[in-house]
């Protein structure tokens, strides 16, 4: 039987190929976060599915739907094994959340506890790919910013979602900038029916693992070594990073090295683990550090 990542994998799989443009292994291997090799086999498994699989002429793959407004239906036997199968999979996904109200929509399982809030992500998360897939304009209603520090509604033209769909890169109509928007600080999603004017402004700037991208600008190359404590509470706040973390010979420490865009999350979780990470390389950000601490003290601290 299969095991629930890879029955996860398999679903985001299919999600992302049933949509517009067709992907690339190198593009599906890193939103995956799989190898090459892996992705093959996932192929296999959707052919087996009985999907209809292609593949264009430069390599790219995606998924013919024969219908249009196909639907699927679940008994509730099947329902309630894909939904156990999700929830009990250690992955924070708001694909995952997509699919589980999926679940909850086609059968007759009620929604319960704190999966009410789940199936709203996963509502976000669906109609923004609709959005996506048919090139309209959305508001995001009642957009939490944490830059801002304000509530507001966004007119955007949605673009893409980041790895594990824990964001979208959209252009923002007002600013005429391409920013990216965190899914859980959107209250809802206003789908329009005015198609995108900007598209030729579109650009993906593809974030760095701590979720800040070339525009946010102050780039560092870092190396902090962390031991299993730092490294596991490091790995769920941010999954992504795992790929630049390597653990050292011999020892039961790890070993990050990398450029980031932005070094304000890497401080901050390195200064809530003080006795736990040790900074290697860069007497630059080591500096930073510094200077960043006695400016915080400055500025809300008067001695």
């Amino acid at each position: 039987m299969l095991n629930q990542h890879k029955i996860l994998r398999v679903l985001q799989l299919i999600s992302l190929l049933k949509k517009e443009p067709p992907k690339s292994i190198k593009f599906l291997a890193g939103i995956l976060e799989s190898t090459d090799r892996t992705v093959y086999r996932y192929l296999d498994l959707v052919k087996e599915l009985g999907f209809d699989l292609q593949r264009d002429s430069h390599n790219h793959f995606f998924i013919v739907s024969e219908v249009d407004n196909e639907t699927i239906d679940f008994t509730n036997e099947e329902a309630s094994l894909l939904r156990d199968l999700l929830l009990s999979s250690g992955t924070k996904s708001n694909l995952k959340d997509a699919l589980l109200r999926k679940i909850y929509l086609k059968s007759e399982i009620v929604i319960q506890g704190n999966n009410l809030l789940n199936a709203n992500l996963g509502k976000i998360v669906s109609d923004l790919s609709k959005a996506i897939g048919e090139h309209k304009q959305v508001v995001l209603k009642k957009y939490q910013s944490a830059n801002s520090n304000t509530i507001t509604d966004r007119l955007v033209e949605p673009i893409s979602f980041t790895d594990n769909y824990t964001s979208l890169c959209a252009f923002e109509v007002e600013t005429a900038k391409n920013k990216y928007f965190n899914i859980e600080r959107i209250t809802e999603v206003e789908l329009l029916q005015k198609q995108s004017e900007f598209e030729s402004q579109h650009h993906l700037d593809t974030p760095d693992a701590f979720g800040f991208t070339a525009l946010n600008g102050l780039p560092f190359d870092i190396d902090i070594r962390l031991n299993l404590r730092a490294f596991v509470l490091l790995k769920q706040e941010y999954p992504t990073v795992v790929t630049f973390v390597k653990q050292e010979p011999k020892t039961s420490n790890y070993r990050l090295k990398m450029n980031i865009n932005n070094p304000k999350p890497v401080i901050r979780f390195v200064l809530g683990l003080l006795d736990d990470v040790e900074i290697i390389g860069s007497v630059a950000f080591k500096d930073y550090i510094k200077n960043y601490v006695f400016a915080t003290l400055e500025n809300n601290y008067q001695f």
